[in-house]
């Protein structure tokens, strides 16, 4: 936990994200996003496709803190939304709400919301809501439920880790979920703290929307969970239509083509652009085991001595916090 929280920390500091956004790529972050721009991004889909996996596409920002920045990053997905169509490729819509205007003004965000949806309705791709920490969650779950009035190619997440979880999954069962673990700081209050409490309600919530909901990913790298998931699936005869697995761009490169080549559906998680920090952060903090699991040499001996100066500076900080 206390390396779980040590992550969290880091992918919240801006000075960190802003250095990172200005070196990252020449440290060798581009083994974690799929490129800096859109058509990397599709090049690097297109090579997803050929294997038989599909792709779902996170537009990556952090901290927006105004209208324009908001304004932008909606300009930036629907463009990716265009290329999609204009391309052919298997691929759909990954977004934050908060990316979009959430923390400024809501009916703000609803607005860019509704035009993003609107706009990959009309291409036929699905738009899935990301789900962030405890303070938006409500209020996000509330805009899907509001746009899924109008449109049908809505779907969220469900984060194990909240107490709330069951009995959200059974309010958005006849919705696409992605079923996660979490990759928030969240107090006792609202969230498990033990891993073993979040890992046993994550398989909890997905047997469950397996046998009673729309269609399900299966947001993980664990092969444990995964074996659970075949022989679940298979035991109780639920066909390979009705999920999907889901990794991350990067990670278990090899395992995503073979559960591919066995029949299952399989979708990777493709992050674009240099904003890349805090989401990398993110996903080491919700396991850090994923530190071994990019297939590339993400952290060179440059990369290494800059984290270590960030992750020195960052401990310094805390404890000089702690004793005043």
């Amino acid at each position: 936990m206390l390396l779980r929280d040590f992550f969290i920390h880091l992918s919240e500091n801006q000075l960190l994200n802003s250095a990172a956004k200005k070196y990252g790529l020449k440290l060798g972050a581009q083994s974690v996003v799929a490129g800096t721009n859109i058509e990397e991004t599709i090049a690097s889909i297109k090579e997803l496709n050929a294997h038989n996996i599909s792709c779902t596409v996170d537009n990556l920002g952090e901290f927006v803190s105004s209208k324009e920045e908001a304004t932008a990053a909606k300009e930036k997905i629907l463009t990716v939304i265009e290329a999609i169509h204009e391309n052919g490729v298997a691929a759909h819509i990954s977004l934050k709400p908060s990316q979009l205007g959430l923390d400024i003004d809501v009916d703000f965000c609803y607005d860019n919301l509704y035009e993003i949806v609107e706009k990959a309705a009309s291409y036929d791709i699905f738009v899935n809501f990301d789900m962030e920490d405890y303070g938006r969650l409500q209020t996000s779950f509330d805009m899907v439920e509001e746009l899924s009035k109008t449109f049908d190619n809505v779907g969220t997440v469900i984060q194990s880790y909240f107490y709330r979880a069951k009995d959200d999954i059974e309010k958005f069962k006849d919705y696409r979920l992605r079923i996660v673990k979490g990759a928030y700081k969240e107090p006792v209050e609202v969230a498990y703290q033990d891993k073993l409490d979040i890992d046993l309600n994550f398989i909890e919530l997905i047997e469950y929307h397996l046998l009673n909901g729309k269609f399900t990913s299966i947001a993980t790298h664990d092969h444990n969970i995964i074996a659970h998931v075949k022989r679940f699936v298979a035991d109780h005869n639920i066909p390979l239509d009705k999920f999907e697995f889901q990794m991350l761009y990067g990670f278990r490169t090899d395992m995503q083509k073979e559960l591919a080549k066995e029949g299952y559906n399989f979708c990777v998680y493709v992050p674009f652009g240099e904003d890349w920090y805090g989401y990398f952060m993110r996903r080491l903090a919700e396991r850090p085991q994923n530190l071994n699991l990019v297939t590339k040499q993400v952290f060179t001996k440059k990369t290494n001595t800059v984290l270590a100066v960030a992750a020195g500076a960052f401990v310094l900080g805390r404890l000089t916090k702690r004793n005043k």
